[in-house]
């Protein structure tokens, strides 16, 4: 698929709100057949516009309520500490996005836990699993905005 069209950007607004849409129901949101729309989603899986579909759990339901960024800095930057310090990482699942940064902070660890006692559990993990020179960590207060959707309206042409 070279360019999307106005449709495929359609079908993706409505996939990426909710993916549990049947097919015949996405396909009367968007104005086609149920073939025409499922060849469509199949296109757009084929080239990698849809990477998956999942569910968004409650984290407060499950005991995860905190969310810690977690800014590290190091003297070391060479590609194999990289990637043992990627692959310990990879390592921890409370560990939910991890970032190669630009500017003062080398890496940006996004965490879910418990408390401030689970988070001293993890971070005591991150460090033994490598040598860092600095770890900051900053504890989210409120979430004001989060959001998994993409937003297409604002795509360059």
């Amino acid at each position: 698929m070279e360019k999307l069209d106005a449709l495929d950007l359609k079908l993706l607004r409505h996939v990426q709100q909710d993916a549990s849409l049947s097919m015949a129901r996405l396909a009367e949101e968007v104005g086609l057949s149920a073939n025409a729309c499922w060849k469509r989603v199949k296109q757009l899986e084929n080239d990698g516009y849809i990477e998956r579909r999942v569910a968004l759990l409650n984290r407060r339901k499950l005991g995860l309520p905190v969310t810690v960024f977690v800014a590290v800095r190091t003297d070391q930057h060479e590609e194999k500490w990289l990637d043992r310090f990627a692959a310990a990482i990879r390592q921890i699942p409370e560990v939910v996005e991890f970032y190669r940064m630009s500017g003062d902070v080398d890496y940006m660890l996004k965490l879910i836990c418990a408390d401030i006692e689970d988070y001293d559990r993890i971070y005591k993990k991150i460090i033994r699993s490598i040598t860092l020179r600095d770890v900051s960590a900053f504890f989210a207060m409120e979430q004001i905005k989060c959001t998994t959707e993409i937003p297409l309206d604002c795509r360059p042409d």
